[in-house]
Order: structure tokens, then C-alpha cells, then sequence
């Protein structure tokens, strides 16, 4: 199941960095993280671009503009189990230093990972990494305030009614 910050993130492909000025719809992928002080598009983004999709899904993010602050976020994924919309973590440079890229997982191309992301070439776009730079893929946790159905609500109701009578 796609979730809802990778179906946000497609309507996004095409978002650039301008030539003159700054494109306030990046800006504004810095504001939803709280990051409301980056006043341009040059400051690298690719971090704020998956937390303002998250942030837009109702789904937790770091807000942190590191890309690797996602190496601790959600829950770890082998990347062989690895499905669209989840959350890839790669080095840039050193592999032990601190930077890094981060996006969404498309698909395994051979050995290149697919990846949907912002700042990829100074727009959002689909990219293809070097899979032996990925660090971590992260399965996207649930919106927040998801609302249970109340069928599986009463069903547990039931369910736990019946356990607690065994023991009268």
C-alpha cells in the first residue's frame, strides 16, 4: 500500500530552485518543518522536502534538515523488502561522515535504487542512486489521529469480554 507523503510527493515532481530569487513553494517545505528561518532555495533541502510531505500526510517526521536524522525514524527495512513510498537513506561523500541524501523508494533499477525526491538536481524528481550508498530504508509510520474502524473496535470489545468471563 502507497502511502499518502509518497502520493503527495509525486504531484510535487517538477518543484525547481530559480534561477532568480527564491521559489516559495521549497520555502515553504522548510516552514512546515519548522524551519521557517531558511529564507532560500539554495540551502540544501531534500531533508525538508520528505518532512513537509510527511508533515502534509499528518504522518510524524524529524524536522530536523540532516538527512541522516531519518536513519532513526520509522522502522528499519531490508532493502529487498523495500516498497514504493518508503523512506531511503543515502551517504554523500564520506560514508562515515555526516552527510547524506534522503527520499522516497521507487524501485530497485539493478544497482541503482530509483528515488523520488526534492533537491535532486535543484528540483523534485526521480533519481537514480548507487545502491551501494544506501545506509537504511524506513517504512513510514501510520498518519497520527488515525481513527480505528469501530467494527474491529467491537470486535475486540467482544473478544475481550469473553476472555475476562473464562476467568469468574
Amino acid at each position: 500500500m502507497t502511502n499518502s507523503a509518497y502520493k503527495l510527493a509525486k504531484q510535487e515532481i517538477g518543484t525547481w530552485e530559480w534561477e532568480v530569487g527564491h521559489n516559495p513553494v521549497v520555502l515553504k517545505y522548510f516552514d512546515d518543518v519548522g524551519h521557517s528561518w531558511v529564507n532560500d532555495d539554495e540551502t540544501p533541502w531534500c531533508a525538508a522536502f520528505i518532512g513537509s510531505m510527511l508533515f502534509r500526510a499528518g504522518i510524524r517526521a524529524t524536522n530536523k534538515l540532516n538527512a541522516r536524522s531519518y536513519l532513526d525514524w520509522g522502522m528499519p527495512c531490508a532493502v529487498e523488502e523495500a516498497e514504493e513510498g518508503d523512506v531511503v537513506v543515502f551517504s554523500r561523500g564520506d560514508p562515515e561522515g555526516p552527510l547524506g541524501h534522503v527520499g522516497f523508494f521507487v524501485r530497485r533499477a539493478g544497482v541503482h535504487i530509483e528515488v523520488l525526491g526534492g533537491n535532486q538536481g535543484d528540483k523534485v524528481s526521480v533519481k537514480r542512486y548507487q545502491a551501494s550508498r544506501l545506509l537504511g530504508v524506513r517504512k513510514v509510520p501510520l498518519p497520527t489521529g488515525l481513527q480505528v474502524p469501530e467494527a474491529p473496535k467491537s470486535f475486540i470489545k467482544t473478544l475481550l469480554n469473553a476472555i475476562l468471563r473464562l476467568f469468574r
